[in-house]
């Protein structure tokens, strides 16, 4: 009697295939397809710009914060240094400072948000959720002393062009190049290096990976500092995007950042995920969104949304993973079998 528990190998190609990542990759195209094809003004030029440019905030963001994510750790300030670097970008300008300036003084301000939420984590011990949710309230708090409730809207029309603009009459912003430059940088790292091997191995097993010769303290400090500084760089990009700077600016982004890297498969205990998934969940996400609002459907409404998003994309690889170790201890626990004695 033939024993049928052996898999065929097309049918275990196909089964290692069938990825978290690679099933939101395919969501993303069919709701891409639905939505040209059923949602009125989807497919405008001008409406596709407009998705691009607004959810390349939680694009750049989601880049670092994957990495982070996948070496076991998170940061929930990043929405608050992007506001703070708003509201210090305003305050300079008002004070008569050159924006050449003010973008590289920006960029340190976020070295130094990425520094303290790293020290705290790697050298105190303390965990990361906690950090980043009191750094969360510091950074905006310091946000509205910086700036105020003031509103600084006169830039230079040269940035503000480049924040909002788009090439010709095409559906593709400015911005959208240092976002492609920034994912290629990010992908090669993560997936090509020792460095992105080495959060790989930290998020899988920190103990195992400080065994291994990994400089683990380090690693996580330099991807605390690399999402600060992305982060930074995001209130930049908002400020002249929406041509204001505001201390409030892009209140709530972090649960949306963390809701797309999560739904693109990165595991929250870290050690799993690429970032080809996490970009396929901020613009599933953003596809989400821009629907809803084509659809007349309420902000709140987009919130709830997004949270049971994040519930879902936290849940589901769990009890996916719990399956197939079922299957896997019942295939081990089956009897041997049968098979015809020998004459």
């Amino acid at each position: 009697m033939p024993d049928t528990s052996v898999k065929s190998p097309v049918l275990s190609r196909l089964g290692g295939a069938v990825r978290w990542d690679t099933s939101v990759g395919a969501l993303l195209v069919v709701l891409l397809i639905c939505s040209f094809s059923f949602v009125e003004n989807f497919g405008n030029a001008l409406n596709v710009s407009f998705l691009i440019g607004n959810t390349l905030p939680i694009a750049l963001i989601a880049l670092p914060m994957a990495m982070l994510v996948v070496s076991g750790e998170v940061d929930l300030s990043v929405a608050s240094t992007a506001g703070l670097s708003s509201a210090v970008m305003g305050a300079l300008w008002n004070a008569g400072m050159a924006i050449e300036t003010i973008i590289p003084l920006c960029v340190l301000l976020g070295v130094v948000c990425g520094l303290v939420n790293g020290l705290l984590v790697t050298r105190l011990g303390l965990p990361s959720l906690a950090v980043t949710i009191g750094t969360l309230g510091a950074y905006r708090g310091i946000a509205q002393i910086v700036l105020g409730s003031d509103s600084v809207t006169d830039f230079p029309a040269q940035y503000l062009d480049f924040g909002a603009g788009r090439f010709g009459d095409t559906f593709l912003p400015y911005a959208v190049v240092p976002f492609v430059i920034l994912l290629a940088i990010a992908v090669v790292v993560l997936h090509a290096t020792r460095f992105g091997r080495s959060l790989f191995a930290v998020g899988a097993s920190e103990e195992a990976a400080r065994f291994a010769g990994v400089r683990v303290k380090r690693l996580k400090l330099a991807m605390f500092v690399s999402t600060g500084v992305v982060s930074a760089l995001t209130g930049v990009f908002w400020t002249l995007h929406y041509a204001s700077a505001r201390y409030d600016n892009a209140t709530g982004l972090e649960l949306s950042v963390i809701a797309a890297v999560l739904l693109g498969g990165i595991d929250f205990d870290g050690g799993k995920g690429t970032l080809g998934g996490a970009v396929a969940g901020v613009f599933l996400l953003g596809t989400m969104q821009n629907v809803m609002s084509l659809l007349n459907v309420s902000a709140q409404s987009q919130t709830v949304a997004t949270g049971v998003l994040l519930v879902v994309s936290v849940l589901a690889p769990r009890i996916g993973r719990r399956i197939s170790q079922a299957r896997a201890r019942g295939r081990t626990a089956a009897p041997p079998p049968l098979t015809a004695p020998s004459p």
